[in-house]
């Protein structure tokens, strides 16, 4: 079976702040995107748990978005204003696909 190359996007952010990333997505041209949520972590700030909190505000998800690498940097450059002062962090890493028309 024949792959192709693309770029995963993957963006953990607080709850809240994912209409505002996924507008910037959208208005980048991105065609799709899955949002998982995060139950527990451990980071700068020590250990995190998602365990007992009420409101999304303290809510922590992992936004995932795969893109042709022609246009990984349009799409970083999108979101980075809203991702850059918020809890969180942003990585990319290199996936092959089976049907490269989806993305």
């Amino acid at each position: 079976m024949q792959t192709h190359p693309k770029k995963r996007i993957e963006i953990v952010t607080e709850m809240p702040m994912l209409r505002r990333i996924t507008a910037r997505l959208d208005e980048a041209g991105v065609t799709g995107w899955s949002v998982v949520p995060i139950l527990a972590g451990h980071g700068q700030s020590g250990d995190w748990t998602a365990e007992g909190q009420i409101s999304a505000t303290r809510q922590m998800v992992m936004l995932i978005s795969i893109v042709d690498a022609a246009r990984l940097d349009a799409v970083l450059d999108a979101v980075f204003a809203v991702v850059s002062t918020h809890i969180g962090f942003v990585t990319v890493s290199d996936v092959a696909v089976m049907r490269p028309e989806k993305f």
